[in-house]
């Protein structure tokens, strides 16, 4: 153990919380080694040794990306966004594009909230749900660039009053086991609950008595409780607040100004969009849930198009003062398999492989590599997508609850990389494990053997 890692408070992730919490051991049952046969809906780490940890230092970003294919348009899709709020397929979007360290584009379409309606701008901010979660693993990559933070640490050595249901699988427990949702836990453990307003520091506590599917690092199953947790080590290692780190490792050296983090941020903000439901008299505009807000590092994050074309310059690699490519080249290699994100929608068709890195999906689409993640919450949907060989990155966002404006995402993956058109828009996508919607919850729920302390499923 370094220096950093010396034992420290729990001190939780919840935006607010500013009091120290004493360390709380936490309650165990069934302190045995043995675990129950893995289920055949749990996806296994990748073939190679097992409890896979990621290289400190892999190699660069893609060497001599191209130019988008010929053909490759932007105005066509900015026409495309724009008609997407039209006949209220969905009140308000906004669509960030970078290519080769440039902004081609980051507009605004539709309008903030039906029931005021102010156009949509590059400024308007959007709610992330899950694309937070790559800011959080991006975080715990910098200290880990600065040396303060190893992604084979053991969890134990920064939340000591942390535990699982066996000693075994406790102190096995790593960093990269949290940021590639190799924790051993079902599915989406507890999202219910997030959703009943129980508060975070009480789910972590409720961890230490649910079983699990296989060791830390064996198996792969989504999380947003158990992956809040590095917003407690980020602590312990830095001394900073997990918002407040991020705020001033990303947010600020990467000129991203319109972005926050919680619900007291999104509604300080000059413009924002507010999340809409269908009814049937047509989108009904709500005041954003406070439920996974409380989950900084899974859900926290609030961006406008403008600070998404920071974040994708910065991820493509273009800005190596702030984050260096080697880092870049880690943070979304895979760790683990994940076939179920192949079923429906264009991941069906144009999927060969997919896969989980740190707060990053990496996927083999059509022989290309992308590398994306996708978001939904009440009221908010969001997809953002690299391609390493074209040295690009796409970011959209939108305010209602639907996913049929997913489509435009895979329609401009196939213009940059000339693939055939397809008929993408307007078809329904199903978010699978980036949903947060508890009322609807991931679609992995309904997989035999599903745990009770998960959100009931419906398709989305």
């Amino acid at each position: 153990m370094n220096k950093n890692s010396r034992r420290r408070p729990f001190r939780t992730a919840a935006t607010g919380m500013l009091g120290m919490l004493m360390p709380v051991a936490l309650s165990t049952t069934a302190q045995t080694s043995s675990l129950p046969p893995m289920p055949t809906n749990i996806e296994t780490a990748v073939a190679a040794p097992a409890h896979t940890q990621p290289a400190a230092y892999r190699t660069g970003l893609a060497a001599n990306p191209q130019a988008p294919a010929a053909g490759f348009n932007v105005a066509n899709i900015e026409s495309m966004a724009q008609q997407l709020t039209y006949g209220e397929r969905v009140p308000g979007m906004a669509v960030a594009i970078v290519q080769g360290g440039r902004i081609l584009s980051a507009r605004g379409y539709g309008v903030t909230d039906v029931n005021n309606p102010l156009p949509v701008d590059s400024h308007t901010v959007f709610r992330l749900a899950s694309l937070s979660k790559a800011f959080a693993g991006t975080m715990a990559g910098l200290l880990v660039n600065d040396g303060t933070l190893r992604w084979d640490s053991k969890v134990t050595d920064y939340v000591p009053g942390f535990q699982l249901t066996t000693p075994e699988a406790t102190e096995r427990l790593t960093v990269a086991d949290l940021l590639s949702h190799r924790v051993g836990l079902p599915y989406n453990a507890y999202d219910r609950d997030v959703e009943a307003n129980a508060e975070y520091y009480t789910l972590t506590q409720k961890l230490g008595s649910t079983s699990l599917k296989c060791l830390p690092g064996d198996c792969y199953a989504y999380q947003n409780v158990a992956y809040s947790l590095i917003g407690d080590v980020v602590y312990a290692a830095s001394g900073s607040f997990y918002e407040q780190a991020v705020e001033r490792r990303l947010f600020k050296p990467l000129g991203m100004d319109d972005a926050s983090l919680g619900l007291a941020g999104i509604q300080a903000s000059s413009r924002w969009a507010r999340p809409h439901v269908r009814s049937r008299n047509g989108w009904v505009s709500l005041t954003p849930k406070p439920t996974y807000y409380r989950l900084a590092p899974a859900a926290g994050v609030n961006a406008s198009a403008n600070d998404m074309a920071q974040w994708l310059l910065a991820q493509t690699g273009h800005r190596p003062d702030v984050l260096p490519a080697p880092l870049l080249a880690t943070l979304h290699a895979s760790l683990v398999n994940t076939p179920g994100e192949m079923r429906s929608g264009w991941r069906r068709d144009r999927l060969r492989s997919a896969g989980y890195a740190l707060g990053w999906r990496n996927f083999d689409y059509a022989g290309h590599e992308v590398v994306f993640h996708a978001g939904a919450v009440q009221g908010y949907r969001g997809l953002v997508a690299l391609i390493p060989e074209r040295d690009m990155g796409i970011a959209i966002m939108w305010n209602g609850e639907s996913s049929l404006p997913s489509g435009l995402l895979p329609t401009v993956l196939d213009s940059a990389l000339g693939l055939p058109t397809q008929r993408w828009l307007d078809v329904d996508t199903d978010f699978g494990s980036d949903s947060l919607m508890a009322e609807g919850a991931p679609s992995q729920d309904k997989r035999k053997g599903a745990s009770s302390n998960r959100a009931s499923a419906s398709p989305r």
